[in-house]
């Protein structure tokens, strides 16, 4: 069996995790704090925060709840960057 290629560093992942690192240093707090308060493994979520990871519609919500944000606002502040630019 062929071995498994690696996902591509898709942009809309890469800035989501930059939305979430960003606000996570505007409360201070690290990502295990985050993780604690979001219930998410702290590994998870430097996966998330480096695109890695594609978070479920249940852990975005918990994600935006423990950033103190609406879901729409923290969606809001992605900043998408054209690979091609």
């Amino acid at each position: 069996m062929p071995a498994r290629l690696p996902l591509p560093l898709l942009p809309h992942r890469r800035a989501f995790g930059e939305a979430v690192r960003t606000r996570r240093g505007e409360l201070g707090l690290s990502q295990e704090a985050l993780g604690e308060k979001a219930c998410l493994d702290q590994t998870y979520l430097s996966g998330i925060e480096t695109g890695r990871r594609n978070p479920s519609l249940d852990v975005l919500v918990r994600l935006a709840a423990a950033l103190e944000l609406p879901l729409s606002t923290l969606v809001g502040r992605m900043e998408i960057k054209d690979p091609d630019a």
